[in-house]
């Protein structure tokens, strides 16, 4: 009996009589061994790193394929470097992890934690010089990852039920050499495209580069800016429908901020009115001349854009419900969405290794903003996935009540001719009962947009790591959007 063989049968024993193991998403431990995969995957057989692939291998790593056989370590490179790496200018395949297919199963001996089985199954797509991208083929796997001087490494992995192109449902659509060319001519370093057909996310696309020579692979985090304020009036609202939160109750019982104590104006101040953007104060104090906030007219009386509201909202949500907002964000949205690459903090769990690095138009890179307490306003970390769902489940109303989900799309206040702002969202008003829920984000390196069309179940998402990453905007929507795209693009360009 070989080696191979020794190991093969208690593995599979172990691995079918132990399922309920399984260890939640939201656990450390899976975002650990998920972190490891796309440092495998995404920056290892992606961009073919030969030296990052070795590094994640075990030096006893055994590969079991059910086209190819078995190998150890030493084949499994040289396949690698001679077979797929073998002239990546030429030819480059790419493996994308199949959404919410990956298991995660710790083992223990005497209670202490020495490896874990990571089941799931990946799509994989291949691209030549001067050839569209074309999917390849799907498989499941197994790998299984062991601690081996404090750190995780690919012990054992089986690769298996390969299918072949023809038999997997393609959602990558249009020529994407020529999208990568028209992003080259614009300047776009990193270009994340979510499509929504029929109330569903359809397509998730991800072009360019993260950092210099490193492609972006489909689960890039965005710095999405403003597009931060949609998920925190979304938790306001999910409150609200859930009786714990009140649209028109005055927030001065919860939070005052110091520097409008003595201003009467306060006393104003509710959630419907910071929602669309009716508070009264500036985007940021830090633009006034003595950096405090002020009451710029009375509240309710018309619109002006405003950071800082949603901030005020923030402390008083945090105040009155006694956690911070980002634990309120999950437990209310993250979870319930499974968005689990989301929020609003940086911590030990964020892989940067993924992150889209922010340029200004020359191609310079700005520091990345790494938030260790929330802002409601700005600087959510997420994917093209994770938003996208999002904006799937705010279009249907999903967790609102239909009161609350009337207030959020009715017409709080008019910004421009056909423009209006609702509850977190700009309302653009279609024609005939039509309308179209969305929302930008705009800081430096960062040019995001979203639209939902709530009554044909279509939207976009568009999201660009690069200071005029707005410029690409126009088109994108028009294509996706078709002919309410372009009632979109004019009521904009009014």
């Amino acid at each position: 009996m070989t080696k191979y063989t020794h190991f093969i049968l208690p593995f599979f024993i172990f691995f079918f009589s132990n399922t309920q193991a399984q260890i939640e998403k939201t656990d450390a431990l899976y975002k650990t061994i998920m972190s490891r995969d796309s440092l495998l995957f995404s920056v290892g057989f992606n961009t073919c790193n030969i030296s990052q692939m070795e590094n994640m291998l075990s030096d006893r790593l055994e590969f079991y394929h059910d086209k190819d056989g078995i190998s150890d370590k030493k084949k499994f490179m040289i396949d690698f470097k001679n077979g797929l790496c073998k002239a990546p200018e030429m030819r480059q395949v790419k493996r994308v992890l199949i959404d919410k297919s990956s298991e995660i199963y710790p083992m223990y001996q005497n209670g202490k934690l020495y490896a874990v089985i990571q089941n799931g199954s990946h799509e994989f797509s291949e691209k030549e010089k001067g050839k569209p991208e074309k999917l390849g083929g799907k498989a499941k796997f197994t790998n299984f990852w062991m601690i081996e001087n404090g750190s995780w490494k690919l012990a054992k992995s089986l690769s298996f039920d390969h299918q072949a192109k023809s038999t997997i449902q393609e959602n990558i659509s249009g020529d994407d050499q020529a999208i990568e060319s028209w992003l080259k001519e614009n300047k776009i370093p990193t270009l994340g495209l979510g499509i929504i057909e029929e109330g569903k996310l359809k397509q998730i696309r991800v072009f360019g580069e993260i950092k210099k020579g490193v492609p972006a692979p489909y689960n890039t985090y965005f710095n999405v800016a403003s597009l931060t304020k949609p998920v925190t009036a979304m938790v306001a609202l999910r409150l609200v429908s859930l009786g714990k939160w009140k649209l028109d109750e005055p927030l001065d019982q919860y939070w005052v901020d110091p520097d409008v104590l003595n201003d009467p104006r306060h006393r104003k101040l509710t959630t419907r009115l910071i929602l669309s953007h009716q508070t009264g104060f500036p985007n940021w104090r830090w633009m006034n001349p003595d950096k405090k906030l002020n009451f710029q007219f009375e509240p309710g009386t018309q619109y002006q854009y405003s950071g800082e509201g949603f901030e005020y909202l923030r402390k008083a949500l945090e105040k009155k419900l006694g956690k911070p907002l980002n634990q309120l964000a999950r437990e209310l949205i993250f979870q319930p969405l499974s968005m689990n690459d989301t929020d609003y903090i940086w911590n030990q769990h964020t892989e940067e290794s993924r992150f889209a690095i922010g340029y200004n138009k020359e191609g310079q890179p700005y520091p990345t903003e790494k938030n260790k307490v929330a802002n409601a306003a700005d600087d959510l970390h997420t994917t093209i996935q994770d938003y996208g769902n999002f904006m799937v489940s705010v279009m249907k109303g999903e967790h609102l009540k239909p009161e609350v989900f009337q207030e959020m799309t009715k017409n709080q206040v008019k910004t421009k001719e056909n423009k209006y702002f609702g509850l977190g969202f700009e309302i653009y008003d279609l024609g005939n009962g039509n309308y179209a829920l969305s929302h930008g984000g705009a800081d430096l390196g960062t040019r995001c947009i979203a639209f939902v069309l709530p009554k044909s179940g279509k939207g976009i998402l568009i999201f660009t790591n690069v200071d005029d990453g707005y410029k690409v905007y126009e088109k994108l929507v028009v294509h996706y959007l078709g002919e309410e795209g372009k009632k979109i693009v004019a009521i904009e360009t009014k």
